[in-house]
């Protein structure tokens, strides 16, 4: 089986840079987890690859009603569990079966594997805060399971 690619974006607030699109290009599926900011992004977004996106805090007004707080992607044999603040995850992961918790929020880039379950956050794609870096991510299945990678974008502050 070929790797299949995920492309994991999060806190856009409504601004999708150059760079991040690129880094997503190429993956078969891309995930959003929240704080989108405009419909515009993700309709971007879906003409690199089919979008799940779940709706973050800022995520109000009435376009994003649509959005779901949560989402399950299986793909591959490997579930993963889609939300935006990991603060609010209310299942035992493993025992739900998720082999991936994606996150967003914080805007700090981090995976770390807890109970055989891969918490992944590609931090903030969106305008830069504080001195966070600006990221995205991919998550990679093979057919020994699937593995993060933070991916920190070079852009060009104006």
């Amino acid at each position: 089986m070929p790797p299949v690619l995920i492309g994991v974006i999060s806190d856009t607030h409504g601004l999708l840079r150059p760079e991040a699109i690129e880094a997503l290009r190429g993956s078969e599926r891309i995930i959003h987890a929240g704080d989108v900011g405009s419909p515009e992004i993700l309709d971007a977004l879906s003409t690199l690859a089919p979008v799940i996106a779940v709706r973050g805090n800022i995520d109000k007004a009435p376009w994003s009603r649509k959005l779901p707080e949560t989402q399950v992607l299986d793909l591959s044999g490997v579930c993963i569990y889609v939300l935006h603040d990991l603060a609010k995850l209310d299942l035992k992961s493993k025992a739900a079966g998720f082999a991936v918790v994606v996150s967003g929020h914080s805007h700090t880039p981090k995976q770390e594997t807890r109970d055989g379950v891969l918490y992944f956050n590609p931090g903030s794609a969106g305008p830069r805060r504080f001195k966070l870096p600006v990221s995205v991510g991919r998550l990679i299945v093979e057919e020994d399971g699937v593995r993060g990678e933070l991916l920190p974008l070079s852009i060009s502050e104006s």
